[in-house]
């Protein structure tokens, strides 16, 4: 069924609490994480309960990272920080909320089955509620081109949000793939929520002697040997290993503060090239406008996932 346009425009946050717990990729840790509604223009914010008192608190932005190796890492003005949050953020844009209050009780955001799926399933039992408060978007009015080593990545006007993603590994179970997505004419879910990380298997070792991957497996990642993909089943895609970098950009170009409105084209992209390119996007305030924000005067409308349907039915 199709939304009302008060509905699209309006900014949204969970219409009740949800939960979860997991093992952390890096650390190995278990990690308890709430996902809780938040008002309006608050925006995405982690809260680290583990930590007492008002320092514990940190907004998802792009100039709050601080570490794009194996992961997105943020941090607060305190050095309180929290790492691996691509996914999570991710699955919120996808699910099209605004504001979020997400409590963890360590570090880490729980690497799940790898993908977006739990997490997009989570707040699809939340459900969405809609606020009074027009939908923050950020408008791209001219092209920014950034490159860093072997990476490049542009973003320029558009009316939505389209990425373009190309990548190229030397591996022959990998090699190179290129998607586009237009998420007027696709959705998250359909397109790229159950795409989960991968990693080679050579390399295991050696991560975890730089105790990195400590909570990785074939339960939570691709691993991709010499001459086979190691994890039963195979790959849930064809090409789930450019969906999954694609996933990977969802996320990290989230951290924008808003939806943005622009086209991204990037080849080979990680993670510090995706916040090199929100850098220098927001670093001249003539290459955008931010839109929205202003309270609206429109009835509070929740709207009701099909699992809350069947359950009821």
């Amino acid at each position: 069924m199709e939304k009302s346009p008060e509905v699209i425009h309006c900014q949204h946050t969970v219409a009740a609490e949800v939960s979860c717990v997991g093992v952390s990729l890096h650390s190995g840790d278990m990690v308890n994480m709430f996902l809780r509604p938040a008002a309006p223009n608050t925006g995405i914010v982690f809260v680290r309960k583990d930590i007492e008192g008002a320092t514990n608190v940190v907004p998802a932005t792009f100039d709050a990272v601080t570490e794009t190796t194996l992961g997105t890492t943020i941090a607060n003005k305190h050095g309180v920080s929290v790492s691996t949050i691509e996914h999570l953020m991710a699955a919120i844009w996808g699910a099209g909320i605004d504001n979020l209050r997400i409590e963890m009780d360590g570090p880490e955001v729980p690497i799940m089955d790898g993908s977006s799926e739990p997490f997009t399933f989570l707040l699809e039992c939340a459900g969405r509620v809609q606020q009074r408060a027009a939908r923050r978007v950020v408008e791209v009015l001219k092209e920014i081109r950034v490159e860093e080593g072997g990476s490049i990545a542009s973003i320029k006007p558009a009316e939505d949000f389209v990425l373009e993603v190309e990548i190229a590994f030397n591996h022959a179970l990998i090699g190179s793939q290129k998607a586009r997505y237009d998420f007027s004419e696709t959705t998250f879910r359909q397109s790229l929520a159950r795409a989960r990380t991968f990693g080679f298997a050579r390399d295991v070792e050696k991560m975890r002697s730089m105790g990195l991957a400590l909570g990785g497996s074939l339960h939570n990642a691709i691993v991709v040997g010499e001459d086979e993909i190691l994890n039963e089943g195979g790959l849930r895609y064809a090409d789930e290993f450019v969906r999954h970098k694609a996933l990977d950009c969802v996320g990290d170009y989230f951290l924008a503060g808003a939806m943005i409105h622009g086209e991204v084209a990037t080849r080979r992209p990680g993670h510090g090239i995706n916040n090199k390119l929100l850098r220098a996007l927001f670093a001249d305030a003539s290459n955008y406008r931010i839109v929205g924000g202003d309270e609206v005067d429109v009835p509070m409308q929740i709207e009701r996932t099909q699992l809350d349907e069947r359950m009821s039915a």
